[in-house]
Formats: C-alpha cells, structure tokens, sequence
C-alpha cells in the first residue's frame, strides 16, 4: 500500500520533469531543431493539424530548418503558419522546400529565454511539490483509517521527500543545462 503511493509518486515527479524536457526544446536556443516548430498547427483541409503530421521537417544545417510538405498546395499555408507564431522566423520557399533559418539569438530575447525557462522550471518544481503534497495527504488519510501507524506514515513521509528534493534537482539541473546553452553565442 505504502509502496503503491511511493510508486506513484515517483512516477508523477517524474512526468513533471519529462513535461519540462518538452517544454524547453520549445524554447529555441539559435541552432536548428525540429521540435522549435511542434506547436504550430496548419489549416488542413478545414482543420487545424499539427506541421509535424502534413510536412516532414528536418535539420540542414546548424542554422536552417527544412520543412517538405507532402502535398505542394500546403507550402503557403505552412509558410502562414510559420510567420503568424510568435517564434519570429521568417520562412522562405523554394519550389516545393520551405526553409527556416533560425536567426542569432540577441541579448535581449536570450535573456526573454532564460525567464520563459526559469518561469517552466518553476512550474515543474510546483508540480512536483504538488505530487508530495498528494502523497502526504493520502498517507495521512491511511493513517486515520488505522491502515498504517505512525512510524510507517513518518518513514514514509521521508522517502517522499527525498524523491521530491532528488526530482527538484533535476529540474534545477535541466535549468542551469538550458541556461548554458541560451547564453552561448
């Protein structure tokens, strides 16, 4: 019993930090990635699909996106697309390829990048701290209904808090790697 609640804990933190792992490949550091564009979504026969799933985007160089729709009339909608997100690229066609080449990053928008990544590590960390709080409450709830005693919900209680500060580090790990790598030129 005690171990189920362990177990989920451990597997919710650890969601938090994959989520985390997401969102910041959505935050572009100035090279090529393919995953810069997983939120754009294009007009597809009247509804909206994401890119990834009409057009075949991959890396040209460390600087160039290449975007291969597979159907030609959608190489304006994808280029729409593309200019409307708020990632500031500026696509360009050529025949049936669109390339996306990434622009240096400034001082200014690298800084813009470094608090839209500490605000989602913040948001991982709360996450996490959430799951314990779950935990804790579920455990004291079994403590009520005479399930377990008190030394078991206390030991337990600890071994959550080490999964929460060992997944804390991680993201605070994730943050400073992030970091790093929006303030290199």
């Amino acid at each position: 019993m005690i171990n189920d609640i362990k177990k989920d804990a451990q597997d919710r933190m650890k969601k938090a930090v994959e989520v985390l792992g997401i969102n910041f490949n959505k935050i572009r550091t100035g090279r090529a990635h393919p995953s810069i564009l997983d939120g754009l979504y294009v007009s597809y026969y009247g509804n909206d699909t994401p890119l990834s799933q009409v057009a075949n985007i991959s890396v040209t160089d460390a600087r160039t996106l290449t975007i291969s729709p597979w159907e030609k009339k959608l190489a304006p909608e994808i280029e729409k697309a593309i200019m409307k997100s708020d990632l500031g690229l500026n696509p360009s066609t050529n025949g049936d390829l669109i390339r996306v080449p990434m622009p240096a990053l400034t001082e200014e928008t690298r800084k813009g990048f470094i608090k839209q990544a500490r605000s989602e590590a913040e948001h991982a960390r709360v996450s996490v701290r959430n799951v314990r709080r779950d935990a804790n409450t579920t455990l004291k709830d079994q403590l009520k209904a005479k399930l377990i005693s008190e030394d078991e919900e206390r030991k337990a209680q600890d071994d959550i808090q080490k999964l929460t500060d060992k997944y804390v580090a991680e993201v605070d790990a994730a943050l400073a790697a992030k970091e790093k790598d929006l303030m290199e030129i």
